[in-house]
């Protein structure tokens, strides 16, 4: 493997063996080296295969102009998530982290802070990559000597929640906006507030995130009838939990246009009883 172009110290644009541009990062990986050179493998700690992604060249600039310790930080975080979160990350989640980074240390010394609307939802929906997110404005502390509001941890949460997806960032913020509407429904229905730690609200949420992964790629339910003797019990045992979700399933054919089907009511009934039975 040759060195096709210098980024910086640390990464570089060489050829794998099938004649693809890939990014090829290390320590010190280009000192006092030059273009033809070889690359020494034992330094490399990570690889993109640059036309698998987006936007190439922004991703050429991006390296070529952020500086060594930003990226080791990024990597730091990714290598913490990894460990925190089962979940295959997809490679581009090192791209968003680090512009995100990059661009948030700007706005710092500039004076600019975001507020982050959705920071209790993504506290609460995304406990694991909130805590990722917190150790991400740790280390950012430790190596800048800036100390950021949480409201960026949730921002990183959120990039991380998108690579767990598979989704872009638009698609991860209207999952928690989704996420959001429908429990206020059920907030406001009993007139309660939730216990966040407890099973219940955890398995309403995560079956909330699964339901509205399916509804965004337009992945339809298959509409089975529910047996009328079942229908009947769930009408009779949890009246007011069973009203609660035909509200949402109004709320949902109008505001997306996607018609719930039986079973859809069915487990949102069953999760709704258990988060709301001490309190109906």
């Amino acid at each position: 493997m040759k060195i096709k172009k210098i980024l910086n110290n640390s990464v570089i644009l060489s050829l794998d063996s099938n004649d693809k541009e890939i990014i090829v990062m290390g320590r010190g990986i280009a000192y006092a080296k030059k273009v033809g050179d070889d690359v020494d493998p034992e330094q490399i700690t990570k690889k993109f295969i640059l036309s698998s992604m987006e936007y190439p060249q922004r991703i050429l600039d991006l390296f070529s102009d952020v500086p060594l310790e930003c990226i080791e930080l990024t990597n730091s975080i990714i290598q913490h998530a990894k460990q925190k979160i089962s979940i295959e990350l997809h490679d581009s989640l090192y791209i968003s982290i680090l512009d995100h980074i990059r661009a948030s240390i700007e706005r710092y010394k500039e004076g600019i802070t975001l507020n982050n609307k959705l920071l209790w939802e993504i506290k609460n929906f995304y406990k694991d990559e909130f805590e990722i997110g917190l150790y991400a404005l740790q280390l950012i502390e430790e190596t800048y000597n800036i100390k950021m509001q949480e409201d960026e941890a949730g921002f990183i949460a959120l990039h991380i929640v998108s690579s767990e997806t598979n989704d872009d960032i638009h698609q991860t913020y209207e999952v928690t906006n989704f996420i959001q509407n429908i429990t206020n429904i059920v907030k406001y229905y009993f007139n309660i507030e939730y216990d966040s730690q407890s099973l219940g609200y955890y398995r309403f949420i995560t079956h909330l995130k699964f339901f509205a992964t399916r509804l965004f790629s337009q992945s339809e339910g298959d509409n089975r009838p529910l047996e009328s003797d079942l229908l009947d019990m769930i009408k009779e045992k949890y009246v007011r939990p069973y009203l609660c979700s035909l509200k949402i399933k109004k709320y949902i054919e109008e505001k997306y246009q996607h018609s719930l089907d039986n079973d859809e009511i069915l487990y949102l009934c069953i999760h709704i009883a258990k988060i709301t039975e001490r309190k109906d």
